[in-house]
C-alpha cells in the first residue's frame, strides 16, 4: 500500500502478531462472557482500523478489492482465534465475511441471554 507521496503505508492491522495480547478473554459457550469479550474485541478493531469489517459504516459502499479481503481476513483470524473451539465450529462458514462470523455469535449470545430471562 502506498500513501500520496508514493511511501510505503504500513496499515496497524498488520503489527497485530498475537491477538490474544489485545482480547485476553477466551469467548466460551459455558462461561459467558460475551459482554466483555465483545467490548474487548471492538476496541481492538477500533485501534487498529478495522472496525469497518465487524460494522461497515451504514451509508458506505465497500469497495471488496483485494486489500479490503486480506483485512477481512485477518479480522476473521481474530475472531477464530478468540474463541474456543466449540464455537469455532458453529459459526465457521466456507467464504463468510468477518461480520457475518461476529454477527453469528452475536446472536447466538443474544439469544441464549433471551432463552435464560425466560426460565
Amino acid at each position: 500500500m502506498t500513501n500520496d507521496n508514493n511511501k510505503k503505508f504500513f496499515h496497524p492491522a498488520y503489527s497485530v502478531s498475537n491477538i490474544k495480547k489485545f482480547v485476553q478473554v477466551t469467548l466460551k459457550t459455558e462461561n459467558v462472557h460475551y459482554a466483555s469479550w465483545a467490548e474487548l474485541f471492538l476496541n481492538t478493531a477500533r485501534a487498529f482500523d478495522v472496525i469497518d469489517h465487524i460494522s461497515p459504516p451504514k451509508d458506505t459502499v465497500i469497495n471488496k478489492d483485494t486489500k479490503w479481503n486480506r483485512f477481512d481476513a485477518v479480522v476473521k483470524q481474530w475472531i477464530y482465534n478468540t474463541i474456543s473451539l466449540d464455537l469455532l465450529h458453529t459459526i465457521l462458514e466456507p467464504g463468510e465475511t468477518a461480520q457475518s462470523a461476529w454477527d453469528r455469535l452475536k446472536d447466538i449470545f443474544n439469544d441464549t441471554k433471551k432463552s435464560k430471562a425466560v426460565i
